[in-house]
């Protein structure tokens, strides 16, 4: 059934990421500002649903084509959508805790998990650097080095280590 509500994964320019990141870190410092969390909290929503349903539908990288055609960029090297899906996801759940934080009356909690969203997309306007992206790659790294201490055969990556498996004693 997941495979009707995830469409495939495609190539994206991350430069249009990288854009959208510096846009909606500006809306949510301007949340702040304005002491507007429903600003934040839509924001957090737009990461959700972009993370479900594709990178396409990452409303602050909508203009990103635009701007591309306007000021005639050359195409970028173009990398897998998943990586920015994951971050996307873990930047929409932060802000969904910030709600809960901010509805149980706890606004500085809210914002100081708004505001770490708010700066890891800084630094990936600002640098390239997606730590998200990043932590989408150890998904695949921690079932593998568990499968390995424990000499078990991990289905999700095909590792297989040889020898007997450990007894335990008793």
């Amino acid at each position: 059934m997941s495979r009707f509500l995830t469409p495939p994964a495609r190539s994206i320019d991350p430069r249009g990421q990288r854009f959208g990141a510096g846009v909606s870190a500006v809306l949510l410092v301007l949340a702040f500002a304005l002491g507007a969390p429903l600003l934040a909290v839509l924001v957090g929503l737009n990461l959700l649903v972009a993370a479900a349903f594709g990178t396409r539908l990452f409303l602050p990288g909508r203009p990103w084509r635009a701007i591309r055609s306007a000021l005639r960029l050359g195409p970028a090297e173009p990398e897998h959508e998943y990586p920015p899906r994951f971050a996307q996801a873990l930047g929409g759940t932060f802000i969904a805790l910030g709600a809960v934080a901010f509805a149980a009356g706890v606004p500085l909690a809210g914002w100081l998990l708004v505001g770490a969203v708010a700066g890891l997309q800084t630094v990936l306007a600002a640098t390239g650097f997606c730590l998200g992206c990043r932590l989408y790659f150890v998904r695949w790294l921690v079932p593998s080095v568990f499968a390995a201490i424990f000499r078990r055969n991990d289905k999700l990556t095909g590792l297989s280590i040889r020898g007997p498996l450990p007894r335990a004693n008793g």
